[in-house]
């Protein structure tokens, strides 16, 4: 029987995922199919509710679907309850189980390409405060970092998940964000500032430590200006591109029963498509 599995979102023509997951399932052979499948946002609980009757094993949730994918399980994963959010959908029993492997994709991407980052006595500053910067205040707080600088260019909003975190977690001027990088062990951008097309990030990176790695969740374009600063500073820089690679691996497993690789092969295919857009 063929296993089935996709991605809701409105619009969803721009997901990558049918590309990483099509990999897999001819890498191990898996007589599988992964396909796109666009829902308005008013037609989006019919969907869930039909989901498995329709032959699914399970879904990735994309914009603007996360928060109302969560709602709709019957059961949630620590991650999706604290970022408030679900973007992997599986059944188990019948039931609808949810969760959130931004914050494991994050944290194995950084795992992967810059090895003892991850030194909880130093800050981190957290640039954003939307549903990436949740899954990165979280992955950070499941680490033991106990200083997390959070700036945002709303204000309001980087208070609000700060108060939702509590504890590690304060809200920061904006406009002092060159200031707060002196210290930092990891200064994270999870905002679209950078990306092809929009406004620069503006942020000065010389006040770094030379143990300081920089981590970039904007993939296009793989090489933002961002990082390219702070390779010039001689700093350890991570892109966006693996955990949206390492993201995938947890729905995959759970929907087609083998824990996927993220190898350089599928590293090279989405870089190519990515290079093509």
């Amino acid at each position: 029987m063929t296993l089935r599995a996709c991605v809701i979102g409105w619009p969803v023509e721009h997901s990558r995922s049918p590309l990483i997951h099509g990999h897999w399932l001819r890498q191990y052979g898996i007589d599988g199919a992964y396909t796109k499948e666009a829902v308005a946002p008013d037609e989006l609980a019919e969907f869930l509710s039909q989901l498995e009757a329709r032959g699914f094993a399970g879904a990735n949730v994309t914009v603007p679907h996360k928060e109302a994918a969560l709602a709709a399980a019957d059961r949630e994963d620590d991650a999706a309850r604290a970022i408030g959010a679900a973007n992997t959908l599986w059944f188990e029993n019948g039931r609808l189980h949810a969760s959130n492997t931004d914050a494991y994709g994050f944290l194995a991407n950084l795992d992967e390409g810059a090895p003892g980052w991850d030194d909880p006595k130093s800050p981190a500053l957290v640039l954003g405060a939307g549903g990436a910067a949740r899954a990165v205040v979280y992955a950070l707080i499941s680490r033991g970092f106990g200083e997390i600088r959070l700036v945002n260019r709303t204000g309001p909003r980087a208070e609000a998940l700060a108060a939702h975190f509590d504890g590690p977690v304060q809200a920061l001027d904006w406009d002092g964000r060159s200031g707060q990088v002196p210290g930092c062990g990891l200064v994270v951008n999870t905002t679209t500032l950078g990306m092809t097309g929009a406004a620069r990030l503006g942020i000065d990176l010389s006040g770094a430590g030379e143990t300081c790695v920089v981590a970039d969740l904007v993939y296009a374009p793989l090489r933002t200006e961002l990082l390219e600063g702070a390779r010039a500073l001689g700093l350890r820089t991570v892109d966006g591109l693996g955990m949206l690679l390492h993201q995938a691996v947890p729905g995959f497993e759970k929907w087609f029963g083998v824990r996927p690789r993220v190898t350089r092969a599928l590293r090279d295919l989405v870089v190519a498509d990515i290079e093509e857009a």
